[in-house]
């Protein structure tokens, strides 16, 4: 199996991290023995985060009783000290222990800092002073957030997104981060799923001494990180022959599917309906040509160009008129349809 140090953390990790945002949509059963299954195989580190719903409470349940097995990452998305510790202390009471191993500020606008006035980073300090959290880290999507995160010293680990799709400056904060000597979580290896084949997108990341998690939910998913535990794929020909191409047809601004738009003001699922016309190159049409997506896709049409999509993006991406590109993309393919 390969592994993993997070850094100065000195966590070891697997290269395959049980990615808990997923199991939120399944239910408690089946959550449970996915999980059983995963760390039977091999696969015992879990992130998950206080804002994936019922994530946390399903874990705790599949855990109990194994703790001593496993390496548990959460996060918070509180603004101010009295939300971490309210989301702190149902984080433990969900997960069914009395501390994680990494405690993570979840995609905040800013740097938390000592002193910055939010009180913040003084309370993670005090949770690690009482043994609640055994280690610091922060998650961003944000160029200028991670980069601040990197410098500023006081985070542990850094998880961004990273994959082979990854621009000139990802890869500048992969190599800020293990220069300081940080743990890189890569999240977001397939490109929120715009990359299909798992082997290519696990044997480039093993290139570098990055972490990446893998959103889970179906027992097929975990049968094909599983494989990977004993037999690691390496990059082949055929494997960079398809990166090439997979930059080719999706390079420039695209949607990366975090979700961060949302909500919509007038019920668009801005995240899916933005990669439209990548889905369209890169799936079978019948899989989206659909009259529940005709129906999704016509809601673009009612966009009131409030812009808070644009403000809430942490990529800068001009969402409703990207909408726009995507829904004649669609119309197009719709038109043609035999």
């Amino acid at each position: 199996m390969e592994k993993v140090t997070l850094g100065r953390t000195g966590l070891v990790v697997p290269r395959n991290g049980f990615g808990a945002l997923p199991i939120q949509r399944i239910p408690l059963d089946a959550a449970v023995r996915l999980i059983h299954r995963a760390l039977d195989g091999g696969m015992y580190y879990f992130d998950t985060a206080r804002f994936y719903t019922d994530s946390e409470e399903k874990l705790g349940v599949a855990l109990e009783g194994r703790r001593n097995e496993v390496i548990i990452s959460t996060k918070t998305g509180a603004t101010t000290a009295e939300g971490f510790w309210k989301d702190l202390e149902t984080s433990l009471r969900l997960l069914r222990t009395d501390y994680v191993d990494l405690y993570q500020f979840h995609n905040p606008s800013f740097c938390p800092k000592p002193g910055d006035g939010t009180g913040l980073y003084e309370a993670m300090q005090e949770a690690v002073r009482q043994g609640k959290v055994r280690h610091i880290g922060i998650t961003n999507h944000r160029q200028r957030v991670a980069i601040e995160a990197i410098e500023s010293g006081l985070y542990e680990t850094l998880q961004y997104p990273f994959s082979y799709l990854a621009s000139e400056a990802d890869h500048d904060i992969v190599r800020r981060t293990l220069e300081a000597d940080m743990g890189f979580i890569c999240m977001k290896g397939l490109s929120g799923g715009l990359i299909t084949h798992s082997a290519t997108a696990y044997a480039w990341l093993a290139q570098y001494e990055v972490a990446p998690i893998w959103g889970i939910q179906k027992e097929s998913e975990l049968d094909e990180w599983l494989s990977y535990q004993d037999n690691p794929p390496t990059l082949t020909d055929e494997m960079r022959g398809q990166i090439e191409k997979d930059r080719c047809e999706l390079s420039g601004n695209f949607c990366r599917g975090c979700g961060y738009c949302q909500p919509c003001t007038v019920g668009i699922q801005i995240q899916d309906c933005n990669r439209m016309s990548l889905f369209l190159q890169r799936a079978p049409h019948s899989v989206y040509v659909t009259d529940d997506w005709r129906r999704e896709m016509d809601k673009i049409d009612d966009c009131v160009h409030c812009d808070l999509c644009k403000t809430r993006c942490p990529y800068g991406l001009d969402i409703p008129n990207l909408l726009v590109k995507n829904k004649e993309d669609f119309d197009k393919v719709w038109a043609a349809r035999k």
